[in-house]
């Protein structure tokens, strides 16, 4: 069942858990304003005990350098917790964000929230981030 955490009137932010991951859904625009807003939602559920989470930015319209930010500033908070973070659904406009920022090599990222729960969540595979290890 789908909950909101963060209602706003440019973004709205939900989550539900599937198999293990807390599945965090963006709706609206990622920037100066709302990306703190959604740092402290993740925080809210780390805080509530959750470690592993898919980031689905299938509905974000717009997201500037704050936005991944904020994005990175979760991953540190992740990290602390050996949790685990997917990236999902995110459209070539903010895929290009990634690029430019050299990040796009830093996360693991899925067509599909569906598809970034397939795996079962792996405690601790932040622990080389920024820096993936290769298999």
């Amino acid at each position: 069942m789908r909950t909101n955490i963060v209602r706003h009137e440019s973004m709205i932010v939900s989550y539900d858990v599937v198999d293990g991951w807390t599945v965090v859904e963006v709706d609206g625009e990622v920037d100066a304003h709302t990306a703190p807003m959604i740092r402290e939602a993740v925080i809210k559920l780390l805080d509530e005990g959750r470690r592993h989470f898919v980031l689905d930015l299938g509905f974000v319209a717009f997201m500037d350098s704050m936005g991944l930010g904020v994005i990175v500033a979760i991953t540190k908070r992740i990290r602390e917790y050996e949790g685990s973070l997917h990236i999902a659904s995110v459209s070539s406009r903010v895929l290009r964000i990634f690029d430019l920022s050299g990040m796009r090599e830093s996360y693991e990222f899925y067509p599909s929230a569906a598809e970034a729960v397939q795996s079962p969540p792996s405690p601790g595979s932040l622990a080389h981030w920024p820096h993936p290890t290769s298999d």
